[in-house]
C-alpha cells in the first residue's frame, strides 16, 4: 500500500458534543460521513484508517465498509483516546497501525478538504521528495496582526512603522489541521513531518477547522450554501 490516510475520531469531544457523528447540515452521519463519501473515489494504492473508540463511529464508518475497498476501522485503546493523551503517542500508534509507505493524517473536522485537496497535497509531496524535501503541511498564509498580551507590541512587524501595513508583516504560515503527510517511519518515530515540509497553502474555506459550537455552524452555512 502506498498511501494510508489516517482519520482519527474519539468519543467525549468536550467543546462540540457528538461533533464526530451529529447531524452536519442535517445530514445523517455528520462530519464522518461526510469525510468518509470524499474517500468514494480515491485509487487503491490508498488505505483509509479510521481510529476511534466511540460506537456512532463504528456504525457510521461500517456503512462503508462495501464503498471504500480499503477501509481499516480499527479500535483505539482508551489510553489513547483522552483528551490529555500526549499526540506524540497517537502519531506513534498511527504509524504502527497504518500499512501505507506515507501516512496522510486529516481530521473530520476540516470538511472543505476533500479529495481534490488530498490528491493535489500527495502530487506535491511526490515533487518535493525528488528533491530535498520529506513532508507536507497545510495552512494558509497569514497576514494579520499579532499582539503580544503581556507588552502589546505586535510581534510579527518587522519595520520601524507603530502601524504598518498588512502586507508589510513577517510572511507567516498558519497550520490548519487538514492534512500532515510524510513517510511511516516518521510516524513510528511520534513525528506527522519530516526536517523540511512542504507548505501548502489553502484557502480560507477549505482551512476552516471546526473546532467551536459557532466554527460548526459557520460549516453548516457554508455547506448549504456552496456544496448542496
Amino acid at each position: 500500500m502506498k498511501y494510508s490516510i489516517f482519520i482519527p475520531v474519539r468519543s467525549g469531544s468536550e467543546r462540540i458534543i457528538n461533533k464526530n457523528t451529529r447531524d452536519f447540515a442535517g445530514d445523517r452521519g455528520g462530519l464522518l460521513n461526510f469525510k468518509l463519501n470524499q474517500m468514494l473515489n480515491l485509487s487503491q494504492d490508498f488505505e483509509v484508517v479510521v481510529s476511534t473508540n466511540d460506537e456512532e463511529c463504528y456504525k457510521v464508518s461500517n456503512s462503508y465498509k462495501e464503498k471504500i475497498q480499503n477501509l481499516k476501522i480499527i479500535d483505539r485503546p482508551n489510553a489513547l483516546a483522552r483528551s490529555n493523551t500526549p499526540l506524540k503517542e497517537l502519531i506513534s500508534y498511527a504509524g504502527g497501525v497504518c500499512a501505507g509507505e506515507s501516512i496522510l493524517w486529516t481530521h473530520v473536522t476540516s470538511p472543505f478538504c476533500g479529495e481534490n485537496e488530498y490528491q493535489e497535497a500527495i502530487k506535491l509531496y511526490e515533487q518535493g521528495r525528488k528533491t530535498n524535501y520529506d513532508s507536507l503541511i497545510s495552512g494558509r498564509d497569514y497576514k494579520e496582526f499579532l499582539l503580544e498580551k503581556a507588552t502589546g507590541k505586535i510581534i510579527n512587524n518587522n519595520t520601524k512603522l507603530t502601524w504598518p501595513r498588512t502586507q508589510d508583516l513577517s510572511d507567516l504560515f498558519e497550520i490548519n489541521n487538514a492534512i500532515f503527510l510524510t513517510t511511516r517511519e516518521n510516524y513510528k518515530n511520534g513525528n506527522r513531518t519530516g526536517s523540511k515540509p512542504i507548505l501548502y497553502t489553502q484557502n480560507k474555506m477549505v482551512s476552516l477547522d471546526i473546532d467551536y459550537e459557532e466554527d460548526f455552524m459557520i460549516a453548516e452555512a457554508i455547506y448549504d450554501r456552496f456544496y448542496r
